[in-house]
């Protein structure tokens, strides 16, 4: 029983931070085409307490899908969490977000 505890305080253990990285290559920034794990959108993702922070970022503060790509990195996350488990994702700017974050996977797909 989870008596006592926090809403998914009694699964969280079993969630690996890796996989839930993992989970949001689901997500894929629209004007690029690659996922927020391979352009290096993600710059946080941990366990406090019993909820999952997320930093994200994106391209520029200029971007027009800011808010979507937010929602979209928090639905996907709460598929794959304990119901209850709180999930914040925050949209941060620093550090700037730079071309060199891309993952080498996400070069070879853009062909660089």
């Amino acid at each position: 029983m989870n008596e006592g505890k926090p809403p998914g305080a009694a699964n969280r253990a079993t969630l690996d931070p890796a996989e839930l990285r993992e989970t949001l290559r689901q997500v894929i920034d629209p004007e690029v085409g690659l996922d927020v794990i391979d352009m290096g959108l993600v710059y946080r993702l941990e366990f406090v307490g019993n909820a999952l922070e997320v930093d994200l970022t994106m391209t520029t503060p200029a971007c027009p899908v800011t808010g979507m790509m937010a929602a979209e990195v928090e639905q996907v996350l709460r598929a794959r969490l304990p119901e209850g488990t709180p999930c914040r994702v925050r949209v941060v700017w620093d550090p700037p977000w730079d071309a060199e974050r891309i993952s080498a996977a996400g070069r070879r797909k853009l062909g660089w």
